[in-house]
Order: structure tokens, then C-alpha cells, then sequence
């Protein structure tokens, strides 16, 4: 239609279901809206590069001008090129450009890794909406694997607490809430505890639903191979002798327990300079797979103070833990780091699609909480993630130190509670975020 956004960029991690939502679109459009197959071209740029040494606008030029026979500008039909993989094309955004600026009557979606968004020049940037594609979150794996929905909209309920939405009338809405998802989880085959250890652990991507745990973490870490072997070296020019390097640093980072890393902390534990470790580290930040947290404060500090790095979902890190023999469910301290990464991702996830905060933080003084998370007024919230014993002494302290009107613990309780102004919410309501 007219004044409709015609070009969209899905950026995202691998293995997340980008080109099953490509192909999702192609039945839909050819099925659904009985659009002629020679009107819909899909295309890998990965296997395009590979096998032809060709580019995007390579393609999307022989589709127009030899099976629809006109330029560009002369077309009378609606085209829908959706091209996978873009990243392996440095020019993709060029061809964006050109495609989206010829004719009004051609349609585009690009995926790739999320480096998508950092090539994407002013130009592509104006013309092009950006969805950004996560990991599934546990409301959609309970939706994949028993078809479950939870309570309509409990999800924007536990995210406007984040949002400074903090009061004692608001905290009586959100336990009835919590009530209402409590009935509806009584239908599950399993446990609602045992549900989120195994997505946890486990099944934070499509492919590995149908799968048994030790199959699922098998495939995982076939995935992270893969974008160490593709999306890495697509990104960056690494010599090949840093292949190994890199698997090192993911390994390191899959070990360690909540707490941040500095650069030379791991050029030191594998052997090698700090400079290459922090090149590794940002390519892999724009492969999506890790993400950084880093410290409140001035620039200052925050070049200073070490950095906090997480995995875009804990399943992954589960899986590398396996694969050395040093995952255990029972651990508690295992779980914790898990669990952590779960609220950490949920809230990168929250800042990037929703844009309802400003940032996510971690404090980086003595006895302060596991996060801080930055309101869109400039405010801080502080966040803990506590297992066991609930504790107010860390959160209480980084309120005092940020002038915090309010913090969240998210706890391995039953029920929310509110102390003061310190809101206690259970991990397995959390995980509806």
C-alpha cells in the first residue's frame, strides 16, 4: 500500500529461526495471498558468495530484467526479494538502497547476524525498519512446545515495574496477576519449576524443542561452531591460527561465574594479547552471540572497571559447560550464573526490541547489586538476582549509592512481595517477562 514500509531488516543470532520466518513469509505470499511464485525470489547470500562469487544486486538484477524482462524503474508488478544471510555480502545495504529507491513496487527483507545493524549506513538506516530476532523467551517456549499461552498481557503487567511503575496499588494489581498465570500453569504436564530449569538449561532455541537434553546440547554447541567457523570470520579478517583463540575466550566466558572480566585478565589465563582478546570479544558481541554489561559511571570508570559478558541465552552456556564436563543442574552456583544470565538477557532483549529504557548496568562497587537498570528519565533501578536466602543488604546498598526510589530481587520464592520499597518478584513470574 501506499506509504508502507517496503524494506526490513531482521538481524539476529544464529539459529534463532530467521530463515524459517523467510520461508514462513514465502507460503504465506504464495499461498495464502495466491501471489505467483516468479513474483517472490528468496536467496542465501552465504551459499550465493560460496558458489558464485556473486552479490545481492547480482541477483535481484537478473530476477527483474531476465524473468520479468524491464528495468527496475519500469515495473507495473509487486516483487518480494528475500535475501538470507545478507552479511556475507559486504554491499548488501548499497543493494537495500538501490532495490528500495528504483521502484515502489519492490518489497524487501534482509536477515543476517546482528552486525546488520552496524553496517547499516544513514542512507539504508531512513528507509528500513529493524526487528531485531532473540533467542525464544519461556513464554514462547511453553507456547512451542504445548501450545500454552500466558494471561494476555502479563508480560507488559512485569515489564512496567522495570518502568518505574512502583506503588502499593500497582503491587496488588501485579499479585492478582501472578494468581491468574498460577491457575493457568496448574495445566501443565510438568512442573512450572521443572519447565524453566529444562528451557534454562536446554531449550532456548527452536531446534532443540523436540530434542532430549543431552541431544539439544549436542546441537547447541554445533551452533556455536558454526558462528565461530561463519559469522566470525565473515565479520572480522582473522588469521586461522585465532580459531582456536576464539573457541578459548568462548569457553573462558561459558566458565565463569557472575563477575566481570578484564581484558588482560584473559589475554593472561590464554596466553595471548589483550588487544586480539578484545577484538574477539567485539566481534562476537556483533555476532549476538555474547553481549557486555557494563559499569555505572563516568567514561572513566567504565573503561577502568572490568566488563560483565553474558551469553544471549543460558542454554548456551549450559551446553559449552557440558561439553568440558562441568555442567551440573544441582549446583547451586551453576544454576545462579544461568539464572542470572536469563534476567540479564531479558532485560537486553527488553531495551532493544521495546526501547522502554535507556540501559542495563551492573554496579560496579563493593556489596551492589547484580544490575542497574536505567529508566527513560535518567533514573536508576537496582536489580538482584538472589537464590537461596533473600537478602536486602546489596540492593539496598545500591539504592542508597544511586538514590533508587525502588529495586527488584528476583528470587526463587513462590509469590511477589513487596518490603519496604524493595519488590520481591518469584523467578518462575519473572520468566514471563
Amino acid at each position: 500500500e501506499e506509504g508502507s514500509e517496503r524494506l526490513i531488516i531482521l538481524p539476529g543470532l544464529r539459529g534463532v529461526g530467521k530463515t524459517t520466518i523467510l520461508f514462513q513469509i514465502y507460503d504465506y505470499l504464495t499461498k495464502s495471498k495466491n501471489i505467483p511464485k516468479d513474483q517472490v525470489l528468496y536467496f542465501s547470500t552465504d551459499e550465493l558468495k560460496a558458489y558464485l562469487e556473486k552479490r545481492v544486486l547480482d541477483v535481484a538484477d537478473v530476477f527483474i530484467r531476465n524473468i520479468h524482462g524491464v528495468s527496475p524503474a519500469m515495473l507495473n508488478k509487486k516483487l518480494f526479494i528475500l535475501v538470507d544471510e545478507s552479511h556475507f555480502d559486504r554491499t548488501w545495504g548499497k543493494a537495500a538502497k538501490i532495490l528500495y529507491d528504483q521502484s515502489k513496487n519492490i518489497f524487501l527483507i534482509f536477515t543476517g547476524s546482528s552486525a546488520l545493524e552496524f553496517e547499516l549506513n544513514v542512507d539504508v538506516s531512513r528507509r528500513a525498519r529493524k526487528e531485531s530476532v532473540f533467542p525464544l523467551n519461556f513464554s514462547e517456549y511453553l507456547f512451542m512446545k504445548y501450545n500454552w499461552f500466558h494471561p494476555s498481557g502479563l508480560s507488559k503487567d512485569i515489564r512496567d515495574v522495570l518502568v518505574s511503575r512502583f506503588n502499593e496499588e500497582y503491587v496488588h494489581y501485579l499479585r492478582r496477576r501472578e494468581m491468574e498465570l498460577n491457575k493457568k500453569l496448574v495445566n501443565l504436564s510438568n512442573s512450572v519449576e521443572d519447565e524453566i530449569k529444562s528451557f534454562v538449561c536446554c531449550y532456548g532455541f527452536p531446534f532443540t524443542i523436540t530434542r532430549s537434553k543431552s541431544e539439544a546440547h549436542g546441537k547447541l554447541f554445533d551452533m556455536v561452531e558454526r558462528v565461530i567457523e561463519k559469522d566470525v570470520f565473515s565479520l572480522k579478517s582473522f588469521n586461522t591460527e585465532t580459531r582456536n583463540t576464539i573457541s578459548r575466550i568462548v569457553l573462558y566466558v561459558a566458565l565463569q561465574f557472575p563477575g566481570g572480566t578484564s581484558d588482560s585478565k584473559i589475554a593472561q589465563r590464554i596466553d595471548t594479547s589483550p588487544t586480539l582478546v578484545r577484538e574477539i570479544l567485539d566481534t562476537l558481541e556483533r555476532t549476538h552471540m555474547i553481549f557486555s554489561v557494563k559499569p555505572y559511571g563516568r567514561a572513566g570508570k567504565i573503561v577502568r572497571k572490568p566488563w560483565k559478558y553474558y551469553f544471549l541465552s543460558p542454554c548456551m552456556n549450559a551446553a559449552l559447560r557440558s561439553k568440558v564436563g562441568l555442567f551440573n543442574i544441582h549446583d547451586k552456583e551453576v544454576y545462579g550464573t544461568l539464572v542470572e544470565t536469563l534476567v540479564a538477557s531479558y532485560i537486553i532483549r527488553m531495551k532493544e526490541t521495546l526501547k522502554s529504557i535507556n540501559g542495563l548496568f551492573y554496579d560496579p562497587y563493593d556489596k551492589g547489586s547484580d544490575f542497574l537498570v536505567q529508566d527513560l528519565k535518567g533514573d536508576i533501578i537496582p536489580v538482584e538476582v538472589s537464590f537461596g536466602k533473600k537478602d536486602r543488604r546489596q540492593i539496598k546498598e545500591s539504592m542508597k549509592r544511586h538514590k533508587s526510589k525502588f529495586g527488584i530481587v528476583v528470587h526463587n520464592g513462590n509469590s511477589i512481595k513487596k518490603e519496604g520499597n524493595v519488590l520481591f518478584i518469584p523467578l518462575k513470574t519473572f520468566a514471563f517477562l
